[in-house]
């Protein structure tokens, strides 16, 4: 077995490191859908999207590895920081990791996720870091087809059956106490802040509440407020038990035969 890296521990890398690995958690989750989606068009769709965001996986991570050559580490490439780290080593927010679920949860986390990329491709592209900023330009179009997607399946579920909408309200119990760890600034977001790298968390919240609440009213939801005693910490390396199990299968093959090539 391959031993496993570890990143240097560098602010400005851990910022990158935490949208890369959103995209890239987010994009294996989303590739699970592959033949199993209710209908052919979104059997397609789901896949493409989980290839836009692996996209974004890959051009974030491999500026990443060079960012850790310049911390006074390895300059790693992308295969390496995706496939060689401990669990602990991951950064991306929890909900990004939770199981599959069904089509109803998966179309509810796509909106979620997706306005909060989109949001915050829009100020990346504003980043002192030209790289960053080119990769954000590139992004922002895609994360706008992804909300725009999983916001008419929202909507559609909300109108629909009484089936559709009971499966719709359990995906909004389910994944809602996630939500509030997209927007917890810390001193990795104050640095990335300061220096024009990229916005803080919290500088999200209010933009992303103003375009999910017509999303979920479309459905008739109710938003509920974003707080509560519960608080994930995946951004910081504290992940869910369904972690170790996701990065089992996705780092097996790379694990198992190093550098190998098709």
């Amino acid at each position: 077995m391959t031993e496993s890296i570890r990143p240097e521990p560098d602010p400005t890398l851990h910022y990158l490191l935490r949208i890369a690995d959103c995209c890239l958690i987010h994009s294996h989750r989303l590739s699970e859908w592959c033949g199993h989606a209710p209908i052919l068009e979104e059997d397609i769709a789901l896949t493409n999207m989980a290839l836009d965001l692996l996209g974004q996986a890959r051009a974030t991570l491999a500026h990443a590895g060079q960012r850790n050559a310049l911390a006074g580490g390895i300059a790693y490439d992308e295969d390496q920081l995706a496939f060689l780290r401990d669990e602990r080593d991951y950064l991306n927010p929890v909900i990004a990791e939770l199981p599959r679920g069904d089509f109803a949860f998966t179309v509810l986390r796509n909106a979620v996720m997706a306005t909060w990329l989109k949001l915050l491709w829009e100020r990346l592209q504003r980043s002192t870091d030209p790289e960053l900023a080119a990769i954000a330009a590139k992004a922002l179009k895609e994360a706008r087809y992804h909300q725009r997607h999983a916001a008419d399946w929202v909507a559609r579920l909300g109108d629909g059956t009484a089936e559709s909408i009971r499966r719709l309200n359990e995906a909004m119990a389910a994944l809602w106490r996630f939500v509030p760890e997209l927007f917890e600034s810390d001193s990795i977001d104050a640095a990335a802040e300061a220096s024009g790298l990229g916005p803080a968390a919290a500088a999200l919240r209010e933009p992303w509440l103003n375009e999910m609440a017509p999303i979920l009213a479309a459905a008739r939801l109710e938003m509920p407020a974003l707080t509560g005693a519960f608080r994930s910490d995946g951004r910081n390396g504290r992940h869910s038990e369904h972690m170790g199990y996701l990065l089992a299968t996705m780092q097996t093959l790379q694990r198992s035969f190093p550098n190998g090539v098709w």
